[in-house]
């Protein structure tokens, strides 16, 4: 049974990788079109442009999976079909459902290699081709994991150690210097917001250095005028759904902590999750397709019912999702229960094929 598994795995595996060299470079050539047009503004070259759109491949691997696994299951289990291998192989006694089993056994190890590319790789890349846009800021600010995010505004400058989507900022410090760059204030806070054009700064301790002594002074809140522009994150911010699932879980604890709403980002955690278990799911719906009718069928009218059904599993998914956020619902159950649903017509769907 081990050369069936590597047989049928290694023709799902194909099959998925040529779905993926179709799907992933048709969205990533639409994103370079969309770039092309901001080439030559604030001094962003059409180099950066191309080595910004590779940059988000690794996104774009992730989120066309559980497409390209039903498109690479339907196209490699159906040209089996077409040359009557599993024919030969329900005659020699094999059940569907092993046949099945060896499927899965493949969706298990792309998915893995996908989660690792989706936790790792990809929010890493995303967040690296997030900084290539930071112009007009481009001069006066610089971005690392390890320090932060450093600004200079005139005689002053800032460090934000974290950098929360909403525009919401921890641990800061800002530094104002004179005219010969001696050092004369120091602020730290633990936390500030953008709210109604202005910073809601919390947990201050600001320390102003003079010739003989520093005096320091404590607050608990401030309200600031000044501090970065919200326009900044618009370009440096990653988006929820292209964050790693450890930096969601960290961003909720602290939405929750500060008693703000946190479902959103409870989804797009969820979804972390889910979205790899979902190829598994599309590769159980097209088991029925494969053995059922349309098994003599051509590769085109296969690759045709595959998009409709991945269309449709998208539009569906998304659309509870949005609904969930709308109506409050829990979150888990905003993010599962689109799975459920095909799981559930996967099942029941096998289990009539003959």
């Amino acid at each position: 049974m081990k050369l069936l598994d590597r047989h049928l795995g290694r023709t799902v595996i194909a099959g998925t990788v040529l779905a993926l060299c179709v799907l992933v470079p048709t969205n990533t050539f639409i994103d370079f079109i969309d770039e092309i047009e901001d080439v030559g503004q604030h001094g962003y070259t059409l180099l950066q442009a191309i080595y910004r759109t590779l940059l988000t491949l690794p996104q774009g691997i992730y989120e066309f999976f559980p497409t390209a696994a039903l498109l690479g299951g339907m196209l490699g289990l159906g040209n089996l079909a077409a040359n009557n291998e599993l024919v030969v192989l329900r005659a020699s006694g094999i059940s569907i459902a092993r046949i099945s089993s060896s499927v899965l056994k493949a969706g298990v190890l792309m998915t893995a290699v996908v989660v690792l590319i989706g936790e790792v790789v990809a929010p890493a890349s995303e967040q690296m081709a997030q900084n290539l846009k930071r112009w007009p800021q481009t001069q006066r600010v610089s971005l690392s994991t390890e320090d932060g995010l450093w600004a200079k505004d005139g005689n002053r400058f800032i460090n934000v150690k974290k950098i929360y989507p909403g525009l919401r900022l921890g641990d800061l410090r800002v530094y104002v210097v004179d005219k010969a760059q001696h050092l004369v204030e120091a602020t730290f806070a633990s936390s500030a917001i953008y709210r109604h054009n202005r910073w809601r700064v919390t947990d201050i301790s600001r320390s102003s250095i003079g010739p003989l002594r520093v005096v320091t002074e404590h607050r608990a809140k401030e309200f600031w005028r000044r501090l970065l522009s919200p326009e900044l994150f618009r370009v440096i911010t990653v988006k929820p759904e292209h964050m790693s699932a450890w930096s969601l879980a960290k961003y909720i604890a602290y939405l929750k902590a500060n008693h703000l709403a946190a479902q959103s980002y409870e989804l797009a955690f969820w979804t972390r999750f889910t979205l790899p278990v979902s190829s598994l799911i599309m590769l159980l719906v097209a088991l029925p397709f494969v053995f059922g009718p349309m098994r003599s069928g051509g590769a085109g009218q296969r690759l045709f019912i595959g998009m409709l059904i991945g269309v449709a599993f998208h539009l569906f998914n998304r659309a509870f999702n949005y609904l969930a956020l709308v109506y409050g619902l829990d979150p888990l159950l905003g993010a599962t229960l689109p799975l459920l649903v095909f799981l559930i017509v996967g099942v029941v769907a096998i289990a009539y094929t003959r």
